[in-house]
């Protein structure tokens, strides 16, 4: 044994063998790593394969939306209660100094469309 190579009698998982190593223990070293190299094949094929590909697109798509979803949820809700507390006062009764205009403007809104929904069919 040459003590430079580190050759020990001891199987350090390189590519140098130790000259101590029975034909036993090399065939179990083989289908050990044989074993281990099995195994990682059929991940990776696990991987690669189509449907895995598309389950995991199909998983980041549904966190996306579900993610635009809640963002849009947290806005509107914001924007919800800013518009009732800007018509309603803090006991819950209407403000009618707001409420009265918005009103008045969602009528002239229906009356307009009334109007013209009225003239297309007559003219």
């Amino acid at each position: 044994m040459d003590p430079d190579r580190g050759h020990g009698g001891t199987n350090d998982g390189g590519d140098a063998v130790s000259d101590a190593r029975t034909p036993a223990d090399i065939e179990a070293d083989i289908v050990r790593r044989r074993d281990e190299l099995a195994a990682a094949l059929d991940e990776l094929a696990m991987r690669v394969h189509p449907k895995t590909i598309m389950a995991e697109g199909k998983a980041k798509a549904a966190a996306t939306v579900d993610r635009t979803a809640g963002r849009a949820y947290v806005a509107v809700n914001a924007k919800v209660t800013r518009a009732r507390a800007s018509l309603v006062d803090e006991q819950g009764s209407p403000r009618l100094e707001r409420v009265v205009p918005v009103a008045l403007v969602a009528v002239a809104v229906v009356g307009g469309v009334l109007a013209m929904s009225v003239r297309r069919r007559r003219g």
